[in-house]
């Protein structure tokens, strides 16, 4: 067994639906290989409920769409020493960043008031603050790697974070691109 510390991974999703989280428990075996060399401090995948103070590799899937959104991707920018942007919509906004075109009072009215059959309402607790526009998380906080795809492929996701635990800098349009 190794005596060199695991580096640190956390991973979170903002305003999204999930697919790249999917993608990367879609590694299969290679997740085996990979918890032998990174620890995973932080993630909707495990219990770990806090984001340590210092953490290696962070990953953000989705784009930024609510309050809670920028607060946690400004976390992991702070405390993260190599942010990655996962997927078309923290790189792009894509789909979540379709509502840019409507107005907010619509938005709600539209989900909370024309679809529902009972007592119509729009949520006052335990709704974080819509912000607007949708945006990409670059646009709020430094990004060090943009990995596209919709979801990236779990080859893709393996690419980059081998190259980044090595200690070198991932091109991910080598192996990945908007939408694939």
């Amino acid at each position: 067994m190794s005596t060199q510390p695991k580096i640190t991974v956390a991973t979170a999703w903002l305003d999204g639906c999930s697919g790249c989280h999917m993608s990367l428990l879609d590694l299969d075996a290679r997740l085996l290989e990979l918890i032998e060399q990174v620890e995973i401090v932080y993630s909707p995948l495990v219990d770990a409920k806090e984001l340590p103070a210092r953490v290696d590799i962070g990953l953000l899937e989705g784009a930024i769409s609510s309050e809670d959104d920028l607060a946690r991707a400004q976390l992991f920018r702070a405390r993260c020493q190599r942010l990655v942007s996962l997927g078309d919509c923290a790189v792009t906004g894509n789909v979540p960043a379709m509502r840019n075109h409507f107005k907010l009072a619509d938005v709600f009215d539209r989900a909370y008031h024309e679809n529902v059959t009972l007592k119509p309402q729009i949520p006052t607790r335990e709704v974080p603050a819509l912000l607007t526009p949708v945006r990409p998380v670059h646009s709020e906080v430094r990004v060090d790697v943009f990995v596209p795809g919709c979801p990236p492929s779990a080859d893709a996701i393996w690419y980059v974070l081998t190259e980044l635990i090595a200690g070198r800098v991932p091109d991910p349009p080598a192996v990945t691109r908007f939408g694939a």
